[in-house]
């Protein structure tokens, strides 16, 4: 099993096809998405269901009809709401699907400032804007185009994608403090990631962002909306879960690869977690292994 990395690894884009689009449900498909970032965009549709989400500063439930949009490098996150699913849809593009060159001003006055954070534009769009029905007509026509995925509707898409962000960049604004969203906690996150499969202390994360214990708490749940302990278990069992449907290794190997002391502390916290013990999470999702 790899060490994961709270900034996202995956290839989301290409020179040829600067964006990638996925159809996603959760818990089913997997159980969260954890705090992370990318250097990309990224738009979700929310078509059924609920989830709770952590967008940087803002912290809300999702909604049927919820257009999501998250600036690169802005730490997010999406959780399950207690016996609910989400049904969604996501794009993830690189700033060069929005086209122009360096030298363009609309790119250097637009979309620059957007991905450098120095200026922001609504994360969640729900069916109380103003503008609500025409960018939600955009975004179907964004996620139709990507389902299709042929060069000719790239050139459609791309055009919507524009006409979206000339819509929402009429309530942009310069945030007081330039930067990225939760920057100071980010090494901490790094620190788990890096040493998960290890026992970890509150006094090593704190020293690892160089704040007092009791600063870094408050810090890390303003950011990330869970306590470093409820992060360090959620992040472990949903490594656990990948190995669940990945590997064949035993329940109690992969709870000890994951870092917990003990086969009983995680199929406590699984359960709790997930809503299922190890067993039936890996019978559920096809996976037949060594028990």
């Amino acid at each position: 099993m790899q060490h994961p990395d709270t900034r996202e690894n995956r290839i989301h884009s290409s020179s040829a096809k600067p964006f990638s689009y996925y159809e996603c449900v959760i818990p089913d498909y997997f159980n969260c998405v954890p705090m992370h970032w990318h250097r990309e965009f990224e738009l979700n549709y929310i078509r059924e269901g609920a989830a709770e989400f952590i967008c940087g500063e803002e912290k809300f439930t999702s909604a049927k009809g919820d257009i999501i949009l998250t600036q690169p490098n802005v730490l997010h996150s999406i959780y399950p709401c207690p016996g609910t699913r989400q049904v969604y849809d996501t794009l993830v593009f690189s700033p060069a699907l929005l086209g122009g060159s360096d030298a363009d001003r609309y790119n250097s006055a637009c979309i620059q400032p957007l991905v450098t954070g120095s200026m922001r534009i609504p994360t969640r769009i729900t069916s109380t804007h103003p503008y609500y029905n025409a960018l939600q007509s955009m975004t179907e026509q964004i996620f139709s185009c990507a389902r299709g995925d042929t060069p000719q509707l790239d050139m459609l898409l791309r055009s919507e994608m524009l006409r979206l962000f000339w819509l929402l960049e009429t309530e942009a604004e310069s945030p007081p403090h330039v930067g990225a969203s939760g920057e100071n906690i980010r090494p901490a996150l790094e620190y788990i990631a890096a040493h998960f499969r290890e026992p970890i202390t509150i006094a090593q994360l704190a020293a690892s962002v160089h704040l007092s214990e009791s600063y870094f708490m408050n810090q890390f749940r303003r950011h990330v909306g869970l306590s470093a302990v409820e992060y360090m278990t959620h992040f472990r069992i949903d490594v656990a879960c990948k190995a669940l449907k990945q590997t064949k290794c035993s329940v109690l190997e992969i709870a000890l690869d994951c870092g917990f002391r003990n086969l009983s502390n995680f199929n406590r916290h699984f359960r709790s977690i997930v809503g299922c013990s190890p067993t039936e999470y890996r019978k559920k999702n096809g996976c037949a292994a060594s028990m």
